[in-house]
């Protein structure tokens, strides 16, 4: 008898040209991601060649059960990690029967945004760094901590090797490659401040393809931890006290602030985001307040400061940047469960297309 293992592994190219392609999208709550696989007749590589598909919207919050079919538009394909060969994942937006974008889509006004002529000629770069927490499945507690119990103080964990101080290094590793593989855009991971917690970073991408790639990184990461019976967290302060949160900054520039004379065109971007500051909060993450609290590298909520590689700051300088006098700047304040296409098109719009009073 075949082992589950191989039969998980068959290589279907050996019989059949169809392919398996796994339809994800966002559900209710605004981070959790669902999906569920098609058979089609053969390889695809173009999202618009791909079937509309639907779903029952009464069992993910997003659709009463009067109503409940929701339609799914495919916008991005990537290879399938987990199913390989010609096989694929594909991120999905989702809408009404009527072509009406639901309540929880938000890439719909995201690419309105990055399809504006003033957006789309200043070929918006983000580069954002994905924090998450590995937690102990049955008890909720992060990886590596004794249960009911803490490990010792914060300083030897960031970056860190050695098995009294790194943990997960296996799911991170195999989240990694499996991005790599899929053709997401990831530039790098490490191990973060507080143990169990690490970081990934996507981009640079253009414009809404960094918040489409950030997408499938998480549900490739959560597969992931599925495998190994560990329960990623993306909530911005997992455990109180004397202890790091998780953001994703946001790390972001324009053409003109590439080219020579940038530097002046990153402050007068980062004077708007500064004006906007509580509009942006606001669409930053939920519970947020619980990390922005002036202290563990943030800024407090209420506050808007920026500086050069200050990272108590809201929005960081880089060292580079200034001496270049060109290049980028990071947003600190997103938190790690944000939703990438509000975030991306809100910086855009603030910095491109929103106009001072």
């Amino acid at each position: 008898m075949s082992l589950l293992a191989d039969l998980v592994n068959l290589d279907l190219s050996d019989n059949t040209g169809k392919i398996i392609a796994e339809y994800i999208w966002i559900g209710g709550s605004g981070i959790d991601m669902r999906s569920k696989a098609r058979t089609l007749p053969g390889p695809v590589t173009d999202p618009s060649k791909l079937p509309k598909w639907n779903y029952d919207g009464s069992s993910t919050g997003q659709a009463p059960g009067q109503d409940s079919e929701v339609i799914l538009y495919p916008q991005a394909i990537y290879k399938d990690p987990f199913r390989r060969g010609n096989n694929i994942l594909v991120m999905c937006d989702a809408y009404t029967p009527a072509g009406v974008p639901i309540p929880t889509n938000k890439r719909h006004a995201a690419a309105q945004i990055f399809s504006n002529p003033a957006v789309v000629a200043e070929v918006p770069w983000y580069g954002i760094e994905q924090e998450y927490t590995l937690l102990q499945k049955d008890v909720k507690w992060p990886v590596g901590w004794p249960i009911g119990g803490f490990p010792g103080p914060q300083g030897p964990y960031y970056c860190s090797i050695g098995a009294d101080k790194s943990f997960g290094r296996d799911i991170v590793d195999a989240h990694y490659k499996a991005c790599l593989y899929s053709g997401i855009n990831i530039s790098g991971i490490n191990g973060e401040v507080m143990p169990g917690q690490w970081e990934f970073q996507v981009g640079p991408s253009v414009g809404i393809s960094a918040s489409d790639e950030i997408w499938i990184a998480r549900y490739i990461l959560e597969r992931i931890t599925e495998i190994a019976g560990v329960v990623v967290s993306f909530d911005p302060k997992p455990i109180p006290g004397d202890w790091n949160g998780a953001g994703a900054h946001t790390n972001y520039s324009t053409k003109s602030m590439r080219a020579e004379g940038g530097y002046e065109v990153i402050k007068k971007a980062i004077d708007k985001l500064g004006l906007r500051h509580k509009e942006h909060i606001l669409a930053y993450g939920e519970g947020n307040e619980r990390r922005l609290t002036g202290h563990h590298e943030t800024a407090d909520i209420n506050t808007f400061l920026w500086g050069v590689a200050n990272r108590g700051a809201s929005i960081r300088v880089g060292r580079d940047t200034e001496k270049e006098g060109k290049g980028y700047f990071e947003d600190r304040r997103p938190a790690s469960n944000m939703d990438p296409y509000i975030v991306t098109s809100m910086i855009a719009e603030t910095t491109l297309l929103w106009k001072k009073p």
